[in-house]
């Protein structure tokens, strides 16, 4: 799993998996809602996910339950999937990670969802980056309405403004939780 956008599901689903062991129609039910916002998650993404994460150590996946279903019943809907020993260090590692592709848009909501299971102080520098990430993406779009507002009829102008307020509020958002973050590191290191 190599893509940005992989190794988010990676993470959302080894994530989800800490809680215990899923079948596959209630990991997808519960992944999803992890990554709901940013992306759909169809069966056809998520067991190839489940495929790749299993030849790679990090799934272990029980077939058990599978035997007792009556016949003609579709067996995989009973197929469950838990995290190997190899799966937790790779959750931890993926929690680990801090830099700027845990900030931008695709990956922020899992990893903010995951915030429970993240050290306090890479919680901080997450916060931190997505917070220096939509400073620089509000003043692109304050530039962009300054210069261009003249040419704008009223409605892009309206949704370009709408666009700035959505920036702004998660901003201030943003220093809201930094602020709660620190405070929580500073209790740690007394």
């Amino acid at each position: 799993m190599a893509t940005r956008k992989s190794q988010t599901l990676e993470l959302a689903i080894l994530g989800t998996l800490k809680e215990g062991e899923l079948h596959g129609y209630e990991l997808r039910k519960r992944t999803l809602a992890l990554i709901g916002q940013v992306r759909s998650l169809s069966y056809g993404s998520l067991y190839p996910a489940l495929r790749d994460l299993t030849q790679s150590g990090y799934l272990q996946v029980d077939e058990s339950a599978a035997h007792g279903v009556r016949r003609g019943a579709n067996p995989r809907a009973r197929i469950s999937y838990s995290l190997t020993a190899a799966g937790k260090e790779r959750l931890n590692e993926l929690l680990a990670e801090a830099g700027p592709k845990e900030w931008d848009d695709e990956s922020f909501a899992v990893r903010l969802a995951l915030f429970s299971q993240t050290d306090v102080r890479v919680r901080v520098r997450i916060l931190e980056g997505r917070h220096t990430k939509l400073v620089e993406r509000l003043e692109a779009i304050r530039e962009s309405l300054s210069r261009g507002m003249e040419r704008m009829d009223s409605w892009t102008l309206e949704l370009q403004r709408h666009g700035e307020e959505a920036v702004e509020r998660e901003v201030r958002w943003l220093n809201e939780l930094i602020d709660n973050a620190r405070s929580e590191e500073k209790e740690m290191n007394k």
